[in-house]
């Protein structure tokens, strides 16, 4: 089967499954770093889930199953095996696999896996961090507007150097937009692959504004929605950051099941300490993208 290497979060990734998201590798002599491939996985999972469920941890693996698309197997941070059901569609696959299994695959080599979008400001990695619909994507995409560069859109993967600077690696060049943020923007949704599920939500391809360098990480903004008319911006501190990088790690439900509690409260301690961390609060009632982007800034400055 033709196998093809790309890139993303930092990893040389060799897949048997076509994935036109990612960015191609043409590094010769590269040590892969994940391999995914196709394979028959009902067996295994009929032996390890015996009652209804559709996830399972055993020892250093990760599965779950999504009806009518495919099993899922995560294994060892480095390899991640697919078994299609019926004639499930690439498209939802490749979903699975750039979500759920990248952030289980992270977790799995000790790298953090927040929940959002990453630009460069100045060559510092500024992530926007905050539960789904809150608006990420959206606020990444108005700095991309004017001219800065996307590192990561819904998964930002953190490491620390053994000097315990902590820093971003790029993902790969596209974003995940809802239709109401295309009209905001003047972007035809005609243009666009709506993603699967999702009717409204399109996958945006950023090519010239995005950087495929790691960046420091300079600072982290949770994003909050709220009913008051004015954008706020406060400095979290103090033990709220800890509930913070928490609440907002990818996949969190997974890291006790993963044995990884330890790590995720040494990890997070060593975070907390060397960035800035800022609520953003969002007003509802109307289009606050541009807007922010000019708080950020100056509040950066």
């Amino acid at each position: 089967m033709k196998r093809t290497a790309y890139k993303a979060f930092g990893l040389e990734i060799l897949s048997e499954i076509p994935l036109p998201e990612l960015i191609k590798s043409y590094e010769e002599d590269k040590q892969v770093d994940i391999f995914i491939k196709i394979d028959t996985l009902s067996d295994i999972w009929s032996k390890l889930v015996p009652e209804k469920g559709n996830l399972v941890v055993y020892e250093n693996m990760v599965m779950f199953l999504v009806p009518k698309i495919a099993i899922f197997s995560i294994q060892d941070g480095n390899k991640i095996i697919v078994s299609p059901l019926g004639e499930a569609d690439l498209d939802k696959i490749r979903l699975y696999i750039l979500g759920t299994c990248m952030g289980v695959i992270l977790l799995q080599r000790k790298i953090l896996p927040l929940h959002g979008s990453a630009v460069n400001i100045k060559g510092k990695a500024y992530g926007f961090i905050g539960h789904s619909g809150v608006g990420k994507s959206t606020l990444a995409s108005a700095f991309i507007s004017k001219g800065f560069q996307l590192l990561s859109d819904d998964v930002i993967a953190v490491d620390i150097t053994k000097k315990n600077i902590p820093f971003v690696m790029p993902s790969y060049p596209q974003q995940k937009l809802w239709q109401e943020s295309l009209n905001e923007f003047g972007m035809e949704t005609m243009n666009y692959r709506p993603l699967f599920g999702r009717e409204t939500k399109y996958s945006v391809p950023v090519n010239s504004n995005y950087i495929s360098d790691p960046l420091p990480l300079g600072g982290v903004f949770e994003l909050v929605k709220t009913d008051q008319e004015d954008i706020e911006i406060r400095t979290i501190k103090g033990l709220e950051r800890f509930q913070i990088v928490f609440n907002q790690t990818f996949r969190k439900s997974l890291i006790n099941r993963m044995g990884l509690d330890d790590w995720h409260f040494m990890f997070s301690s060593k975070l907390i300490n060397q960035i800035d961390m800022f609520q953003l609060k969002r007003p509802t009632s109307r289009f606050t993208a541009h807007d922010l982007v000019s708080k950020i800034i100056d509040h950066i400055n």
